[in-house]
């Protein structure tokens, strides 16, 4: 799923295309996409409002609308946004069209979806995002931003040393920072030398300082690398390049960076999880705790020299069962690599005449 820094990239190359422009009507050829309003019903609410902005919220693009009004768009897994000339024929993977009064579309394309859009109007008192005045608030539930000045290295320590939970799923709770997911949170522990199943409860205040500095170091740097292009995620203007400078993240068993260990992988909340056992040690205390995920513990070392590749191919004959399992798995990732990276292509080719 997109990630602050993806989200990030969509809204900046959404925001010169579409800034200004009235929305003239609306097409939806899946009504789950919408979360709020029948096809009808946001085709009639949409019509006439101009667009005023477009930023984001956590992991959601939010399209701000005149009538104090605004859209967002969760993009889920697959979602993607383009914008293009209304004769640009439509790929059967468009959920949501809608219709620019200059000519042009904004279309919402979604191969697996699971991706939403909302319509919401602002609390005339609070200014919130509400689907109805008084209501709770869309992003009530959101946490700070992580990269907003404002967020302090001591708001972090305060609301860090309120939780007693495990540093990966801390951070993939969206009550706690705004837009961080798996593949951040993992680069981040790394960075900070922070084991995923270290409790927050133990953490000294250097570690404090650095989680803090990794996350908005690694964050800024994946938002001027216009994110991570793995999987489905593209943006209007293209892919990003931040894959390309990941430490661990989908790494199991390649060199650690930083001491030339493997990589190792585990599975925390159904999550796969990456880091280096040995530039990550675990506390005694919380290993105990973790034995359990610990035994799913995936990564030994590859062979001097062998590519992955090597390994998975006619190479197998003289390694481990665990071995052999290892190089299949990770030529599995290859693969899956190499098939989203067509479906990315397909997807930039859909909407070339906008180009």
């Amino acid at each position: 799923m997109p990630e602050l820094p993806e989200v990030e990239t969509v809204a900046r190359d959404l925001r010169p295309r579409i800034v200004g422009a009235t929305i003239a009507g609306a097409r939806c050829s899946w009504a789950r996409t919408l979360r709020t309003h029948t096809p009808e019903a946001f085709a009639e609410a949409v019509a006439g409002r101009e667009v005023l902005g477009v930023g984001r919220r956590g992991k959601q693009v939010v399209i701000e609308l005149s009538g104090d009004a605004a859209l967002t768009v969760h993009l889920k897994m697959t979602g993607q946004l383009f914008v293009v000339p209304a004769e640009t024929p439509v790929d059967p993977y468009v959920r949501l069209v809608l219709e620019l009064a200059d000519g042009r579309e904004l279309r919402f394309r979604d191969i697996r979806k699971f991706g939403k859009i909302g319509l919401y109007g602002r609390d005339p008192v609070t200014g919130e995002l509400v689907a109805e005045v008084g209501g709770t608030a869309v992003f009530g539930s959101i946490g700070p931003e992580p990269l907003d000045d404002a967020f302090t290295l001591r708001d972090f320590r305060r609301r860090l040393r309120r939780r007693t939970g495990r540093l990966k799923p801390l951070l993939l709770d969206q009550s706690f920072l705004a837009g961080i997911g798996n593949i951040y949170a993992d680069e981040a522990l790394w960075a900070a030398r922070l084991h995923p199943l270290r409790t927050a409860g133990t953490l000294r205040p250097p570690d404090e300082r650095h989680l803090y500095d990794a996350i908005r170091r690694i964050l800024s740097e994946a938002v001027e690398r216009r994110g991570s292009s793995i999987d489905d995620y593209t943006a209007p203007d293209g892919d990003g390049s931040m894959q390309e400078h990941l430490q661990v993240y989908q790494r199991t068993g390649e060199p650690c960076p930083r001491c030339g260990r493997p990589v190792k992988r585990i599975v925390i909340g159904a999550r796969s999880t990456h880091f280096c056992s040995w530039c990550q040690r675990l506390r005694a205390g919380d290993r105990t705790g973790g034995a359990a995920i610990l035994r799913t513990m995936t990564g030994g070392p590859r062979r001097a020299g062998q590519r992955w590749t090597e390994v998975a191919g006619e190479g197998t004959l003289g390694l481990t069962p665990d071995e052999r399992a290892r190089a299949a798995a990770r030529a599995r990732t290859e693969r899956t690599k190499r098939a989203a990276a067509t479906r990315r292509a397909a997807a930039r080719a859909s909407a070339a005449t906008a180009r």
